[in-house]
Order: structure tokens, then C-alpha cells, then sequence
């Protein structure tokens, strides 16, 4: 890791510290700013360990198109979030495209996400009203993605899908099930571990 990237990891985790806080003031402006430089500071790591193969563009369109869907679920109203939906949606298909280059899924991760996906669909299943369909996509998409980055045999890779996973089960309470102060605190630090990790990859 070179000193750019040790600066904007400092700034991350800085960043993540602040909007925590700002979740926990209910500051929107706050939260607004700080969100931004999270995401902004998982794509200038990426970019600081260089894109020079399929692999790292792809993952890099993953965190560019996650990158959007932060700022679009900054917005309170049902469209933005069906478009936050939909670009993480993408970022998801574009992991999905570069892990199955580094790995292959195997019988056990496929038990292991199925038996995920029929807990948490049926704990949601009740709360979800008209978003059955949209959310049901995703969790399909976002299982494959799961799947194959549990066949990579790199750490990163791996960890990165299951904190992103489980990063979503957070959102997915606050938006659908309870909003509860416990699902930022606990959902926000997993998604950017997930995000850097990831980032971490394309070296």
C-alpha cells in the first residue's frame, strides 16, 4: 500500500466515524457529506492500486455503480430507492462478472447461500407489500454475487461478499421491518469493510 492510499484509507475511516454520528444526530446535511466521502474513498483506493485488467475494471465498475447507489438512497422517496435498488443491482452483476474470473462456485456455497436467501426471504416476505418483485430480483442477484465470491480463494474477495450480504440485511430492516438506530451502526461499517476489501482486490 503506498501513502496515497494509506491517506485516503485514513479519510474513509474518518468519514465513516463522522457519518455514523450524523445517523445518530439525525443530520441530513451531515450525512450527505460524509456519505459521499465514504464512497468517493472507496473508488480513489481502487484507483490508487491501478485497473490493469478485467478483473480490477470490473470490480471497479462494481464500486462505481455502488458508489451511485449511495447517493441515490440518500433521497427519502420510493423512486430514488428503487434506483438505489437498481444500481446495486448492476454493481452486483459487475462483481459477479469478476469473481467467476478468479474462481468457481462450489456445491457447499451454493447450500450455504440458498439456506441464507429462504431465512431472510421469508423474514421479509411480510413487510415487503409491492416491493415483493424488486426485491426478490435483487436477492437473486446479489445471492449469485455471494456464491461466486465464496469459490474465490482470496480473503478479500470473500469477506468482501459476506460483509456486503450482510450489510444489505441491515438496510433491508431499516427500509422494510424497523427503523432502529442499531441497523446504520451496524449495517454502514460492514458495507464500507465490504467495499474496501473489495477495492483492496484489484491490486
Amino acid at each position: 500500500m503506498n501513502d496515497w492510499n494509506g491517506w485516503v484509507l485514513g479519510l474513509g475511516g474518518l468519514s465513516l466515524l463522522g457519518l455514523l454520528w450524523a445517523e445518530g444526530q439525525s443530520r441530513r446535511g451531515a450525512r450527505a457529506v460524509f456519505k459521499t466521502l465514504c464512497s468517493l474513498g472507496f473508488l480513489l483506493f481502487a484507483l490508487g492500486l491501478g485497473l490493469d485488467s478485467l478483473f480490477a475494471q470490473l470490480i471497479f465498475a462494481g464500486l462505481l455503480l455502488s458508489a451511485l447507489g449511495d447517493v441515490l438512497l440518500l433521497f427519502s422517496s420510493s423512486r430514488a430507492f428503487l434506483a438505489g435498488l437498481v444500481a446495486f443491482l448492476l454493481a452486483h452483476l459487475a462483481y459477479l462478472g469478476a469473481f467467476v474470473q478468479m474462481g468457481a462456485p462450489t456445491l457447499w456455497g451454493l447450500l450455504l447461500v440458498l439456506g441464507a436467501g429462504y431465512f431472510w426471504f421469508r423474514w421479509l416476505w411480510p413487510h415487503l407489500g409491492n416491493w415483493k418483485a424488486p426485491v426478490l430480483a435483487y436477492g437473486v442477484v446479489i445471492s449469485l454475487m455471494l456464491w461466486a465470491g465464496l469459490g474465490v480463494q482470496r480473503s478479500e474477495i470473500w469477506l468482501g461478499a459476506v460483509l456486503f450480504y450482510l450489510s444489505d440485511l441491515f438496510v433491508a430492516r431499516q427500509r422494510f421491518v424497523v427503523q432502529a438506530p442499531l441497523n446504520p451502526r451496524l449495517g454502514l461499517p460492514l458495507y464500507y469493510a465490504a467495499q474496501y476489501l473489495l477495492a483492496w482486490a484489484v491490486r
